[in-house]
């Protein structure tokens, strides 16, 4: 079984409203360069073209001589460099209308930019970008820098803008990854309480949210299941996918070349009515069974098997385990999320097998090809003493 993958869908960076947007640019841009100061122009309305504008402290002095005789000189700080952030929320942007954003910049600004951050929530080509940076330069920019679509995803899902993700798209990656932990963690604890029960033990399976129980609807033409949703279930196993409960068991037969087989399915071995308060045995239930294990006991000693049928119950499928239980069944009980189609919330698949008597001898997969006859498809005349196999050894 193949699980879905949970993946997160394209950010809608141009459903923003533009003034979020360019918040957006200008939070991620703090991280951009050491500023001085990171001004919101663009909100005030009349922008010059800036949506932002930063001033970026610039490392180093510049050293001047002193007046003094002694030669001693005096330093003076660089100034700072001044940036240019222009935001766009424009699904398509060309070469053309790329360039033209620079060349409606005031011409007495220009002349004071050391650089600019064009970002906008669409993707650029390599044309587009190429001819940015030519005409950044010819306006004498220093540098020239293009954020699309995917520059800006790229800085949103780094874990140190995971706040932003989540402010501006309702997505946080860190809380994703923390609560894998949490249903780790829980799954592990799960899987340990649920060992103690391995061993064959009868468990009663209960959907948490039915508050019928323990009283069943009094409509007995409905089905059991849907009369009060619990179930008594023998627990085989704890495996890597979920606890394995028995659905089936049926005497079997396994011949000497571990393929082969058959099976008595006229008696389900893993019928509990017997242990459980709210279901009636099956009419000849004992003399059935009875008639079963003779025709099961006359094979070799080798040759018996059981064949069995057994469900998965995904350990996040189960709340909680109430290993003490309660007046009516006194095993532990399974609380689990609601029933799906009034059956346990079990996976969708089934582990089938037709095993030996001991733990050495070889099993086979209840494969149709290779079943055999060797026991009657339907129950013997019960007032028989010996009921006979179809085929006699």
């Amino acid at each position: 079984m193949v699980s879905a993958t949970k993946t997160i869908g394209p950010l809608h960076l141009e459903d923003l409203e533009p003034h979020r947007f360019e918040d957006l640019v200008r939070q991620l841009v703090y991280d951009f360069r050491p500023w001085r100061m990171l001004e919101a122009t663009g909100r005030a309305g009349s922008d010059d073209g800036f949506d932002a504008r930063g001033y970026e402290i610039v490392g180093g002095a510049i050293a001047l001589p002193d007046d003094d005789d002694d030669g001693d000189e005096s330093t003076l700080a660089e100034p700072d460099r001044l940036w240019l952030i222009q935001c766009k929320r424009e699904k398509t942007i060309g070469p053309t209308k790329l360039v033209g954003y620079l060349d409606a910049i005031p011409e007495e600004e220009v002349q004071n930019l050391h650089g600019v951050v064009f970002a906008a929530a669409c993707d650029f080509s390599k044309t587009s970008r190429d001819q940015f940076r030519v005409k950044a330069r010819d306006l004498g920019m220093a540098e020239a820098h293009i954020w699309g679509r995917a520059e800006i995803e790229d800085q949103l899902f780094q874990p140190k803008n995971d706040h932003l993700l989540f402010a501006y798209f309702g997505v946080s990656l860190v809380a994703r990854r923390r609560s894998a932990k949490t249903e780790l963690r829980a799954r592990l604890a799960m899987k340990r309480k649920a060992k103690k029960l391995e061993g064959f033990r009868p468990v009663l399976v209960r959907d948490a949210s039915d508050d019928r129980y323990p009283w069943l609807d009094e409509n007995e033409d409905l089905s059991r299941l849907v009369r009060g949703r619990w179930k008594v279930m023998r627990v085989d196993s704890c495996g890597h996918d979920g606890v394995r409960l028995v659905g089936r068991r049926h005497f079997a037969f396994l011949d000497d070349d571990g393929e082969h087989w058959d099976m008595i399915e006229w008696v389900n071995d893993a019928d509990l009515s017997h242990e459980d308060p709210w279901s009636k045995e099956p009419e000849n239930h004992h003399r059935t069974r009875n008639a079963a294990m003779k025709l099961w006991d006359r094979l070799p000693e080798q040759n018996r098997a059981w064949a069995e049928v057994r469900g998965v119950l995904p350990y996040e499928n189960i709340l909680d385990i109430d290993f003490d239980g309660d007046d009516l069944f006194h095993e532990a009980h399974l609380f689990t999320t609601p029933f799906e189609d009034n059956r346990p919330p079990t996976r969708s698949y089934w582990y089938t097998e037709v095993k030996g008597m001991n733990q050495f001898a070889p099993s086979a997969s209840m494969t149709d090809s290779l079943r055999v006859e060797k026991f009657p498809r339907e129950c013997p005349d019960l007032s028989e003493d010996e009921p006979r196999l179809p085929v006699e050894d």
